[in-house]
């Protein structure tokens, strides 16, 4: 496994254990406003540094088009994150996440269901 490869691995995987303490706190049922909140200062517990919210703008030809899409999280540049709080990760919500990836360039997306029973479940880890 190369350099590249074993960070996004390892970043992966403070981002879920992050999110496993949230959930392991507050369990399902909330808004995702409030996991993003407290996932958020999870991670300033770890020392990761992220966005919240960024803008995604569209390139189509050679226009760029402000639609008011908007990435959750992006954490050090390396990975996205999509939070949800709904009864199961649709194949539309996988779909958005890999969009999403394209448009940024970024290589790494994580959904993350909040409102799993466990969040183990709740986890879906997408790689372009």
């Amino acid at each position: 496994m190369d350099n590249i490869a074993l960070k996004g691995e390892e970043l992966s995987g403070k981002v879920i254990g992050a999110a496993i303490e949230v959930h392991k706190n507050l369990g399902p049922g909330l808004l995702e406003s409030i996991y993003e909140e407290c996932l958020c200062y999870e991670l300033d517990q770890i020392g990761l540094k992220y966005e919240r919210q960024r803008p995604l703008d569209i390139k189509y030809k050679e226009h760029n088009l402000t639609c008011g899409y908007r990435m959750d999280i992006v954490i050090e540049e390396e990975i996205l994150v999509e939070l949800k709080s709904v009864e199961t990760i649709s194949s539309l919500h996988e779909a958005q996440l890999l969009t999403y990836l394209k448009l940024s360039n970024i290589k790494v997306g994580l959904i993350i269901n909040f409102n799993a029973p466990t969040l183990k479940k709740g986890i879906k880890r997408m790689v372009l």
